[in-house]
C-alpha cells in the first residue's frame, strides 16, 4: 500500500488565492469535511442539499468560476452540477429511469422546494 504525502509549505504556497478566499467565506467550508459528501453524490436528495447550501453563499460565484478554470470532473460547485468540466442542468443518474418519481424536495430550513 502506498502512502500519500501531506503537500509541503511549497505546494500550499502555490494554491490560487482566490481559493484562499473561498476557503474562508464559504457556506460549505467545514474543517471536518462532513459536507464533502453532499457535493459529490450520486444520491439526487443529497446533491438536492448541496445546492441549497450554494443557494444562500456570499462567494458562489468565485465558487463556480474557480471550478470551471481548474476542470473539476464533477459535482456540485457554486450551486450548479458539473459533468465532466462541464455546467449541466440535469445530472442523469446512473442506470435505468425512475418509474415513480421522487417526492418533491424541500429545503430543511426555510421550507421552500429546493432547488433541484
Amino acid at each position: 500500500m502506498q502512502m500519500v504525502a501531506s503537500p509541503s509549505a511549497s505546494e500550499v504556497d502555490r494554491r490560487h488565492p482566490v481559493d484562499a478566499v473561498i476557503a474562508k467565506a464559504a457556506r460549505c467550508a467545514d474543517p471536518r469535511s462532513t459536507y464533502t459528501p453532499l457535493f459529490f453524490s450520486e444520491n439526487p436528495a443529497e446533491a438536492a442539499r448541496a445546492k441549497a447550501i450554494c443557494a444562500r453563499c456570499t462567494v458562489r460565484q468565485l465558487c463556480l468560476a474557480r471550478a470551471l478554470q481548474r476542470g473539476e470532473p464533477f459535482g456540485v460547485w457554486g450551486g450548479e452540477f458539473l459533468v465532466d468540466g462541464q455546467v449541466v442542468a440535469v445530472r442523469r443518474g446512473r442506470g435505468r429511469p425512475r418509474k415513480v418519481a421522487l417526492p418533491a424536495l424541500v429545503d430543511e430550513v426555510t421550507g421552500e422546494p429546493a432547488v433541484a
